[in-house]
């Protein structure tokens, strides 16, 4: 068996769509089902069992000795959750759960953590253990994966194998239900159909250009290629960052979306929401080098080539991974 959290989310029912491609079986899918805005994420896949979040870790007393590897996608995602007892309960204490789960049954683990822990990027965006603890998230939800990255350090006890990804700005399939936290693919390519141009927000800080506001941006399948080639090999267990390497503008997105529907760009700014403004990141660019060392060698793809792919593959007529 192989186990993937977040199976009805964006990232996980993606994996799940992977593993099925390369004929694993015995897929195990966890979430909380009750959102049915996600079901069309992993309606027509193969999954052998649902099992819901709340009741996963009764499950797995009695199924341990069955799972050949777990993915540990799920999390409250979304960078406007302030709740912190909600962050805490799911990005924290349900991975620690996790973490120790795979440790007394041995079973090797993939989580997913976050770029957003590396805040306003003023640290910069190493992944090396020793620049860990100088990092300052700007909202609860940065904070609430830091923690969970730190507390994985200080233990002395770890599965067999594992592995920590920073997820930088995923884009792709599957993201259609994510409403205002979809990815800014997303948003333009509807806002193009919509109204023939693109909104971006303004920047607020003198050192960027409206527009130049820099993301990491990365195809969803680049980063389920990455965790598959970790299920595969389950050496060089650590912390990783996994964007590009290359930051790119909003600017040079919304052009792209624009050339993949063959049309000329017509961009406007708008004023950035008050509520994540102070929170806001203007820069963020992966340091790929320990992925690299650790054998992950494959070439992600463009942004151009990767706006391409989901624009006329996946977005024109809502197809999913």
């Amino acid at each position: 068996m192989i186990v993937v959290t977040g199976a009805a989310g964006f990232i996980g029912s993606a994996l799940l769509g992977e593993l099925q491609r390369m004929g694993y079986g015995d897929l195990i899918a966890v979430d909380d089902f009750s959102i049915k805005a996600k079901s069309a994420n992993y309606q027509n896949k193969k999954i052998t069992q649902f099992v819901e979040r709340s009741e996963f870790f009764d499950w797995l007393k009695d199924n341990a000795k069955r799972i050949q590897f777990i993915f540990h996608i799920g999390a409250r995602t979304r960078t406007d959750e302030f709740d912190e007892t909600v962050l805490q309960h799911l990005n924290v204490e349900y991975s620690q759960k996790m973490w120790q789960a795979c440790v007394e049954s041995n079973i090797p683990l993939i989580y997913a953590s976050s770029a957003a822990t590396y805040g306003d990027g003023t640290q910069g965006f190493s992944d090396e253990p020793s620049s860990l603890t100088s990092l300052k998230p700007l909202n609860p939800y940065g904070n609430s994966k830091h923690r969970f990255d730190l507390w994985v350090m200080e233990q002395k006890k770890a599965p067999p194998f594992w592995a920590g990804f920073k997820f930088f700005n995923v884009f792709g399939p599957n993201e259609y239900h994510k409403g205002r936290m979809a990815s800014v693919v997303f948003h333009a390519y509807n806002q193009i159909k919509e109204t023939g141009k693109v909104s971006l927000f303004r920047s607020h800080n003198e050192n960027f250009a409206d527009g130049a506001q820099e993301r990491d941006f990365i195809y969803v399948k680049d980063v389920v290629s990455v965790m598959m080639h970790f299920l595969v090999h389950r050496k060089n267990s650590g912390l990783y960052n996994l964007g590009t390497g290359t930051c790119r503008t909003f600017e040079d997105l919304a052009k792209s979306v624009f050339g993949a529907l063959d049309l000329l760009p017509e961009i406007d700014f708008v004023d950035m929401p008050m509520d994540i403004r102070d929170k806001y990141q203007y820069h963020t660019e992966a340091n790929m080098e320990r992925l690299v060392a650790a054998g992950y060698r494959i070439p992600f793809t463009p942004l151009e080539v990767a706006i391409d792919d989901y624009v006329k593959n996946y977005l024109n007529s809502m197809q999913y991974l």
